[in-house]
């Protein structure tokens, strides 16, 4: 599959069928793990990638690190391939242009572009810039425009709510395929969200988070891991090798890892 028929099945994804059920990836290897037990999509999520390579969340991954993880990511999924990008590692609307047209460059077929604490006029700007690049670059890019207002405490209550609805609406308009709106995992809150934004909604997994199907009947069209395969896959490894480490036994590190197979020969 080409990368144009990539991005028309990565959108497909948000319009029809059941909801898009999103892990999050942080190197070729566990990418090509969550595409060989049935992904239809993977996603890079923009902390695991810079925790991986030591760095902080937060804007603060050098630029060529980030396209070498979605390159090796690529290249290795046969499934489409959507980057978190942060907020785009840059305001300058020029600089952002080439981010993007190098991260297509990549492979990727979507992104994710977080507001945070910047003034949504600025975002929108950026949107409108991300799209243009992209079709500049012959690429239908799948802009899912993040909204932080709950994540981050903008507004509480009502006030969250409304602004939230504001900026959905005002990235609508800037060219966003979609809005990310992570922090909320009530399924009333939820649903009036799906109602009122008009995109696909996506919502971010947490521990109180309802089932899948709950959320797709609530109007939700993709969920997303965020860190928690990389937080339980680090766990695990923090607790297996202490256990190595006590008395250096191979049981430590036996548990499950006849399912991943000779990766290898995968890579091969």
């Amino acid at each position: 599959m080409d990368q144009t028929s990539k991005a028309e099945a990565f959108a497909a994804l948000h319009h029809t069928g059941e909801i898009l059920i999103l892990p999050n990836a942080w190197d070729a290897a566990s990418a090509a793990v969550m595409a060989d037990v049935g992904a239809k999509a993977v996603a890079t999520s923009s902390a695991a990638v810079a925790w991986s390579h030591g760095y902080p969340d937060g804007d603060a991954l050098p630029l060529p690190l980030l396209l070498a993880t979605i390159s090796a990511v690529a290249r290795v999924s046969n499934v489409p391939v959507t980057a978190d990008i942060e907020g785009g590692y840059t305001d300058d609307l020029a600089e952002l242009d080439e981010t993007i047209r190098a991260v297509i460059g990549a492979g990727a077929v979507g992104i994710n572009l977080e507001d945070g604490r910047r003034d949504p006029d600025l975002h929108a700007r950026k949107i409108e810039a991300a799209r243009q690049a992209a079709d500049g670059a012959g690429v239908a890019l799948f802009i899912n425009a993040r909204t932080d207002v709950y994540l981050k405490g903008l507004a509480e209550g009502h006030a969250a709510y409304v602004e939230t609805l504001r900026r959905a609406e005002l990235y609508r308009g800037a060219g966003a395929s979609g809005i990310f709106v992570p922090g909320p995992s009530e399924p009333d809150l939820i649903g009036r969200l799906a109602d009122e934004i008009r995109l696909p909604l996506n919502i971010m997994l947490l521990p109180n988070l309802p089932a899948a199907s709950q959320l797709q009947a609530l109007g939700v069209r993709r969920i997303s891991s965020a860190t928690a395969p990389f937080r339980q896959a680090y766990a695990t490894l923090a607790n297996a090798t202490a256990a190595f480490l006590t008395d250096g036994a191979a049981s430590a590190f036996a548990a499950d890892a006849t399912r991943l197979g000779n990766l290898n020969t995968r890579f091969g």
